[in-house]
């Protein structure tokens, strides 16, 4: 059985590697690029970047054997004490049969990201045990979109042992309950069409006892909520599955996932009767966000309009 394993946290003066699994960090415009190196810089932290970061071989994207190298190199290099994900894109699950994962269990430390990462996030945690971070990449401190808020949900998340409670942002308003009910387990989730891509794979999580952080960006117009729904029916059927609650990001206007919408997918799926269900929660594919652990325990209480969502273990 594998071991779950939490990496030492990050202080201000570390040094943090900027890694490209995904797209490069050549698509990343040079203002937001120069706006995320500053700001991090500012907060404290030593910005190096991977050797092929800015490699291109096709669809945007390094080689395989490019980004399986700086994923390896990054974990490797005892200076480095987290990694960031440059961006996402489309095509991480095509390293992940490519990385030596005793590496990363010999060398356990911070790895954050969202959007296409998720499949790599969950893939780590599944593969050696270590706790992930689902949250911002490198460019997204480069936007001015309440980046303090997602700044100061990083800091909670991987600077500190202590547990926190995350509170809607400004742009949020407010977190919706869909259904009622307390319950505590281990987080699992992401960008939904990303994670499903790990179904039947030996990189799926254990789908035992998890609240389900769920999202997804507007890729199909206007058959998003056909496809966000199948999508998240695939995942629920998962063999052994056991759903003790689900918290739903925030999405996209165009995405017209209103609250009665969402409502009635969740009533019609048996796997999510009578536990706790959150809708409109600061992540996803709009700004800004939280950060949460990947493999961490979190507990949620949920009545009416009064929210409490604890990250316990991160």
């Amino acid at each position: 059985m594998i071991k779950i394993m939490y990496p030492s946290k990050l202080k201000i003066g570390d040094e943090i590697r900027v890694i490209a699994p995904s797209r490069s960090l050549s698509v990343v415009r040079e203002d937001v690029y120069n706006n995320a190196n500053k700001f991090l810089k500012e907060k404290g932290y030593n910005i190096t970047f991977s050797d092929n970061s800015r490699e291109i071989e096709y669809d945007e994207s390094a080689s395989i054997k490019s980004r399986v190298e700086d994923l390896h190199n990054a974990f490797l290099d005892n200076n480095v004490k987290a990694i960031l994900t440059s961006i996402g894109g489309f095509n991480v699950n095509q390293i992940l049969e490519y990385i030596d994962y005793s590496i990363i269990m010999n060398n356990p430390k911070i790895i954050c990201g969202y959007s296409d990462i998720t499949a790599l996030l969950n893939a780590i945690h599944a593969k050696t045990g270590l706790i992930t971070y689902h949250g911002p990449h490198f460019c997204s401190f480069g936007f001015g979109n309440n980046r303090n808020y997602t700044y100061e949900y990083f800091e909670k998340c991987v600077n500190s042992d202590s547990e926190y409670k995350i509170t809607p942002s400004f742009e949020a308003n407010r977190y919706v309950v869909i259904q009622d009910g307390n319950c505590e387990g281990t987080v699992i989730g992401g960008n939904l069409c990303t994670l499903n891509l790990l179904q039947g794979t030996e990189f799926m999580p254990k789908m035992k006892d998890v609240i389900l952080f769920i999202e997804d960006d507007n890729i199909m117009g206007k058959y998003f909520i056909g496809e966000f729904e199948r999508n998240l029916q695939s995942l629920l059927q998962i063999d052994k599955c056991k759903i003790n609650g689900v918290v739903f990001g925030r999405f996209s206007d165009d995405c017209n996932l209103t609250v009665d919408k969402i409502t009635q997918i969740v009533k019609s799926k048996r796997q999510l009767k009578n536990i706790p269900i959150i809708f409109n929660t600061d992540f996803g594919h709009v700004f800004p966000f939280v950060t949460f652990p990947i493999g961490g325990t979190v507990t949620i209480a949920a009545k009416a309009d009064c929210v409490d969502i604890v990250f316990k273990q991160h």
